[in-house]
């Protein structure tokens, strides 16, 4: 789908902004920040994104809030599709940075919102579409303060019903294995997964399996 074209009128009217783009194993998205709250999310692949106040790891089954004016950078392992969504501020939220479960109606409407690429609060299918993803939002009221960003608008309690406290965050445990720990070490040391392949006479294909980076979900050990 083609995205709408958009004149400079528009702009104080738009409520959700979006940015597609496709990385390859190893790719990183330079130190950066934004003026509007991000919702940042892979529909492939595995990406890891980094604050000041700490790091989150991400499947397609999370994603990673960071509030406006928040500091972060992107790595991403393997082939992955980045679909992340702009929220302008003072709509809904979190005042900190986050990994959030990503159900599969808010996976949808990520991928709608990206194939549209601004959603206008006049035009009311997008004010909906903006809205509704709002509501899918977890509530959670955890989380890791970033200094400067705006304070989390209260939940409310159609959200509170439905998420009840919200998901733990997302971790991964170390790896428990010699193999695994050295490869852990080395993608922490900025070396791709091709690269760590080569070096370990192991398959690109087989590695991604030990790290189970397609299907990986909260708590996973690696192998």
């Amino acid at each position: 789908m083609s995205q709408k074209r958009r004149s400079v009128a528009a702009e104080p009217h738009l409520v959700v902004r979006s940015a597609v783009s496709d990385h390859l194993d190893g790719q990183e998205i330079a130190e950066h920040r934004h003026d509007w709250h991000q919702l940042v999310y892979v529909r492939s692949g595995l990406m890891t994104v980094r604050t000041p106040a700490g790091a989150w790891f991400a499947p397609p089954t999370w994603a990673v809030w960071v509030p406006a004016r928040a500091r972060h950078s992107i790595r991403f392992a393997g082939r992955s599709a980045l679909r992340t969504l702009y929220l302008r501020p003072g709509i809904g939220g979190y005042g900190e940075c986050r990994a959030l479960a990503v159900s599969p109606l808010l996976r949808e409407l990520i991928v709608r919102a990206a194939d549209i690429g601004m959603l206008d609060e006049r035009v009311p299918v997008e004010a909906a579409t903006a809205a509704v993803i709002l509501a899918e939002l977890p509530v959670d009221t955890r989380g890791v303060d970033v200094p400067g960003a705006e304070p989390a608008d209260a939940p409310t309690s159609a959200q509170a019903a439905r998420h009840g406290d919200g998901p733990s965050a997302f971790t991964l445990p170390e790896p428990e294995s010699p193999l695994m720990v050295k490869v852990a070490a080395m993608l922490d040391a900025g070396a791709t997964l091709a690269a760590i392949a080569r070096r370990l006479e192991i398959g690109v294909r087989t590695l991604e399996r030990r790290f189970n980076l397609r299907q990986a979900t909260p708590g996973t050990c690696f192998p």
